[in-house]
C-alpha cells in the first residue's frame, strides 16, 4: 500500500484571489513505512510575497525569484503522487491549491476522495483537544524542535510520524496480542481455548521416531529425556 504524506506552503489562503503555492513537500510510505523517497520543490509564485505569509514560512521574493514556476514542475509532481492516497493535515486547504494550479496547467485535478485528512482523524479521536500539528507532536512525544518555521518537506516528515500514531502506533499490530479476540455472545471474564477434539497427527515418520529413541537411549540416565 503506497501513501504520500504531503504539505504545501502558499502566499495566502485563496488561489481564486491570486494566491499561489510556493513549496511542496511529500514523503512516500509503503505499508506505513517511510521509504526515503521524497518530492520537494520550491516554486516561483509569479507574484510578491505578502508579509503575513512570509512570517509563517520565511520564503521571500529574493529566494523564490529563480525557482521554477508550477507549470514547470506540475507534471513531475503528478507523476510522483500517481493515484496513491494523499495524507494531508487540513486536506481541504492543500487540495484546493493543488487543484487550482493543476487546472491552470490544463491537467486533471486530484479527486477529493484521494485525500486522507489527518486533522479530521485527530478531531475524531480527541474531540475538544487541540489538533494542530504541533499539538499532536506534543501528545505523541514526537520531536519537532527543528520546526521554527513552517516548511513543506519537514512538516511532511513530522506529519508522517503523527499519522502513524493516529492510526494505531508506529508498530503495526500483527495480531500477536496476549488477549485473544472475544467471540460474539461470550460473556465470560477470562477466555481460554477449548481442547482440540482430536489430536493432530504426528509430523515425524516412524523412522525418525525410532532414530530419536535410539539416540536418547545412548545418553544415559542423566539425560532430561530419561528423567523419571
Amino acid at each position: 500500500m503506497r501513501e504520500i504524506v504531503l504539505d504545501t506552503e502558499t502566499t495566502g489562503f485563496d488561489p481564486e484571489s491570486g494566491d499561489r503555492i510556493v513549496e511542496i513537500g511529500a514523503v512516500e510510505l509503503l505499508n506505513h513505512v517511510a521509504t526515503g523517497n521524497t518530492f520537494h520543490q520550491y516554486i516561483n509564485p509569479e507574484r510578491a510575497m505578502p508579509d503575513e505569509a512570509f512570517q509563517v514560512h520565511g520564503l521571500g521574493d529574493d529566494f523564490l525569484r529563480d525557482k521554477p514556476k508550477f507549470a514547470q514542475i506540475g507534471r513531475d509532481f503528478v507523476d510522483f503522487i500517481g493515484s496513491s492516497k494523499l495524507v494531508i493535515h487540513n486536506a481541504a486547504f492543500d487540495i484546493k491549491f493543488l487543484n487550482a494550479e493543476l487546472r491552470w496547467m490544463g491537467l486533471p485535478e486530484i479527486p477529493w476522495t484521494q485525500a486522507l485528512d489527518t486533522l479530521a482523524i485527530a478531531r475524531k479521536r480527541f474531540p475538544g483537544s487541540p489538533a494542530s500539528l504541533d499539538a499532536l507532536c506534543r501528545r505523541f512525544g514526537i520531536d519537532n524542535t527543528s520546526r521554527t518555521l513552517h516548511g513543506a518537506l519537514l512538516d511532511s516528515e513530522i506529519l508522517a510520524e503523527v499519522y502513524l500514531e493516529l492510526i494505531g502506533g508506529r508498530q503495526p499490530d500483527f495480531g500477536l496480542s496476549s488477549q485473544p479476540e472475544r467471540k460474539e455472545g461470550d460473556t465470560s471474564v477470562d477466555w481460554t481455548p477449548r481442547p482440540r477434539p482430536n489430536a493432530l497427527p504426528p509430523r515425524i515418520t516412524e523412522q525418525e521416531a525410532a532414530a530419536h529413541a535410539e539416540f536418547v537411549s545412548k545418553l544415559g540416565d542423566g539425560a532430561v529425556w530419561n528423567a523419571g
